[in-house]
């Protein structure tokens, strides 16, 4: 595989979607969409000081960028300063959507600054940001890059039709994790985690948010136009499976260590994760199951008020020239939304990092894009249902 064992494994891009609590209380209350917190296309923007003020502050998650293992310094980021002369406050401060959702909600809220000029949030998180109007449209007239190579899978979210609010940083695909060697067979289906062979030795994604399309695909069910209907039907399945011992608990991220201990044969996992827990164990293999699976984004958006857009918009273009999304792509190893770059890898001296452009996980092929689909999210006024059915399930 590409990586080798000295990579730190990235922590999970989508995390769990707490029902109670200060900021998921507040979260709820924004999703549900009060008048009171939805702000007005006319009132989001202020005077932009990009041209005689040559800096941007960007908030993003820990080890989701290029570093140079040795020196910790970020080779693409560096480069991006020295070309435009823009100086760039990279704060790694996003460990968890909701959580980061209650920091700056009240500014947003109550029309301020939030002091940042860029953030990377989970796409069923930007739906929520979107729909209470908190993020400016971006400039598509300064980002060429965006316009030409954006993956087509990406272009078009049901939250935010024509990527007018946000673009996506990285990719990931929620499939099906398993020990082959262990297990002793392969997996094809969402159907087959509940085999009798697998009792007690399965987990899902405890997130709402991250676990229910792969599910629902598992049952047949278009994604993108899911229903009521669809989730409770699911909602039933999981209920019989936890009843009966099948699954053995539901996680975050940590599914990984059962996994690479053995203490669990198979789980939902993410694409970028599994790529990294190959380098040191080729028996973990990473499926897309025959019905399908869940294609994601972390994109990057301008939040009202930020007072450095244009440059914001300068960075974001920067990284959707191929030969830097190559670049990043080699380092991160989630599905890289450019699928341009991939000729680049492949022209690469190093054989590992050349052999990334054939790795479906990162460059999804033909006959894989055809399984893969962009859920439709959560509307506000399904969430507060659903998140207590689900959570309910969970054990939270």
């Amino acid at each position: 595989m590409p990586l080798t064992s000295s990579r730190r494994p990235l922590p999970s891009r989508r995390s769990l979607l707490a029902a109670l609590g200060g900021t998921a209380a507040l979260g709820a209350l924004a999703g549900c969409g009060v008048p009171a917190a939805y702000v007005a296309p006319g009132d989001r923007a202020v005077r932009d000081e990009s041209a005689g003020d040559k800096k941007l502050t960007w908030a993003n998650w820990p080890l989701y960028i290029d570093t140079d293992d040795d020196s910790h310094r970020r080779p693409t980021l560096e480069r991006f300063e020295k070309r435009t002369g823009i100086s760039v406050d990279y704060v790694e401060e996003i460990n968890d959507n909701d959580e980061f959702f209650g920091k700056i909600s009240p500014s947003l809220m109550n029309r301020r600054s939030t002091g940042r000029d860029l953030i990377v949030i989970s796409d069923w998180m930007c739906a929520r940001y979107v729909r209470l109007g908190w993020v400016q449209e971006m400039d598509r007239a300064r980002q060429p890059h965006v316009a030409r190579h954006l993956d087509p899978l990406l272009r078009s979210p049901a939250f935010d039709e024509g990527r007018r609010f946000s673009v996506p940083w990285q990719s990931g695909i929620t499939g099906i994790a398993y020990n082959r060697r262990k297990l002793g067979r392969e997996l094809r289906a969402v159907a087959e985690l509940w085999a009798p062979d697998l009792k007690g030795r399965v987990t899902l994604l405890s997130g709402l948010d991250e676990a229910f399309a792969l599910l629902m695909q598992g049952n047949g069910v278009d994604v993108t136009r899911w229903t009521a209907d669809d989730f409770h039907r699911v909602c039933d399945q999981v209920e019989r499976e936890v009843h009966r011992g099948q699954i053995r608990r539901f996680t975050g991220n940590d599914y990984t260590k059962d996994l690479v201990s053995g203490d669990v044969l198979a789980c939902q996992a993410y694409s970028g994760d599994v790529i990294q827990l190959q380098a040191d164990n080729p028996d973990i293999r990473f499926v897309v199951p025959e019905e399908g699976a869940e294609l994601w984004s972390d994109s990057l958006m301008i939040p009202n008020r930020a007072r450095h857009k244009a440059n914001a918009e300068r960075l974001i273009d920067f990284y959707y020239d191929p030969e830097v999304a190559a670049e990043l792509a080699a380092w991160v190893t989630y599905v890289c939304p450019v699928p341009a770059a991939r000729d680049v890898l492949a022209a690469a001296k190093d054989r590992d990092t050349a052999a990334l452009a054939d790795n479906p996980l990162v460059f999804p092929d033909g006959p894989l894009r055809e399984r893969l689909a962009v859920a439709r999210d959560i509307r506000a006024t399904e969430r507060a249902e659903f998140a207590e059915r689900w959570n309910r399930i969970v054990g939270l």
